[in-house]
């Protein structure tokens, strides 16, 4: 039997990680390069100096219905990291009116929960929710704004904060596909596809610290602060690494993944076409005096609240720490961080009845290249994993998986990594 192909993993991401974490457990020699001096990505944690406490550059939500996700922290052995109600509920408020409501789907894939005034969106008609279908038969150039009435009640609470939310690209420029992919996958389904669950202590705790560990046990090797400049081609393969004052060779059977960026990746692979345009996400974290008390419809089980008519979308509270996230932030990220950060913890007050004497401190995290645009547009540049090259494999959210450039998509696209340079072709 012929050996297994040593793989070079370039990018300790979730694409690469969960690459390396799966190669690994199948007795592949795996050596992971990873050019900043940590793990993670733009899935990371860090201490703070300013709040003396541990954050996530930025809140990330996961359903039951992201399989892939879940299956890789199960493979891990994370799974008691990840905290979430028994049953799927989401608590909002609309900053505008004070007005406070909870969606709770029901069990099965008959909606009977829109029929329950208690259960559905205030304001909303049961048969305002069936305009989704449309998105079900959107053309491929179709926008989410092309396909639903943006002056329906349904759109301002429901529509426009589930398309930014899930996509990270505002609904006139986002893909009605992609975000019927969303809905089919998880409302369509009912309430066990809904369940949202967070990292409990932390992105780093849930998806990077117990991968690295996994990847080291079974053999792999990682390496930091290990920038890839280029790749040296001969023919259909490629033939060596250059990491500056290191060049690694690939010998005949050896693979290569590249789990980076799509700029990135663009500048190392020749007329790679792979989407240029990106969307940033904007957090903030707020150190609390104390750990507030949750109002009505928030638990421990899941300290998450939606946030209608404001800057903010989502809060997250973990112990003291607040922690606050705008998607499709073009604005807010070219904003003065200041400003912005006086801006959100007056949100954060109202949302959670605070009334404090004076502000406390906050952090804002920039992420100016957290995804793709999920438009139409650049949803037909995404490349599939294999590559021109014999022996190269491209991972990465941004990569054709047919989901939105999220964990899930990171997860799916490591694994396609793994099937593509473990087949023979």
């Amino acid at each position: 039997m012929s050996p297994k192909p040593k793989v070079h993993v370039v990018g300790a991401g979730i694409a690469g990680l969960s690459c390396a974490v799966r190669l690994v457990r199948e007795g592949h020699d795996v050596h992971v390069h990873e050019a900043a001096a940590q793990a993670g990505g733009r899935c990371r944690s860090y201490h703070d100096a300013k709040l003396d406490r541990m954050v996530d550059n930025g809140n990330h939500l996961l359903l039951t219905a992201n399989r892939a996700a879940i299956a890789y922290v199960d493979e891990i052995g994370a799974r008691h990291t990840l905290q979430g109600p028994a049953q799927a509920a989401f608590p909002f408020m609309d900053l505008r009116s004070g007005e406070r409501w909870t969606v709770q789907p029901n069990g099965g894939p008959v909606p009977w929960w829109l029929l329950s005034p208690a259960r559905r969106i205030p304001h909303t008609r049961p048969w305002a929710y069936a305009a989704g279908l449309r998105l079900a038969f959107a053309g491929p150039e179709a926008t989410v704004a092309d396909c639903l009435d943006r002056q329906d009640p349904l759109w301002a609470r429901f529509w426009e904060p589930l398309t930014v939310a899930a996509l990270n690209t505002a609904p006139e420029e986002a893909s009605a596909r992609l975000l019927w992919l969303v809905v089919r996958a998880t409302f369509a389904r009912g309430e066990a596809a809904c369940r949202p669950l967070i990292a409990r202590d932390g992105l780093a705790a849930s998806f990077v610290d117990p991968a690295m560990a996994k990847v080291r046990a079974g053999g792999g090797a990682i390496d930091f602060n290990r920038r890839l400049r280029a790749i040296v081609f001969a023919g259909d393969r490629a033939q060596r690494l250059d990491f500056g004052e290191t060049q690694v060779p690939l010998a005949e059977g050896d693979r290569l993944v590249l789990a980076v960026p799509p700029p990135v990746a663009a500048s190392l692979l020749p007329d790679l076409q792979a989407p240029h345009d990106m969307r940033p996400i904007v957090n903030a974290h707020i150190r609390l005096p104390a750990p507030p008390v949750l109002p009505a419809g928030l638990s421990g089980d899941l300290p998450l609240l939606g946030l209608i008519g404001g800057t903010t979308q989502w809060l997250i509270v973990r112990g003291d720490v607040v922690s606050l996230t705008i998607s499709a932030a073009a604005g807010q990220a070219a904003e003065n961080s200041e400003a912005l950060a006086d801006t959100l913890w007056r949100e954060a007050a109202a949302a959670l009845a605070l009334d404090l004497p004076e502000a406390p401190p906050v952090r804002i995290v920039k992420e100016r290249r957290a995804t793709i645009a999920q438009t139409p547009q650049a949803l037909r540049l995404r490349p599939p994993a294999r590559t021109p090259w014999h022996n190269v494999v491209l991972a990465g959210d941004w990569t054709d998986t047919g989901y939105p450039a999220t964990i899930e998509s990171a997860v799916r696209s490591g694994w396609s990594a793994v099937r593509a340079c473990t087949d023979s072709r």
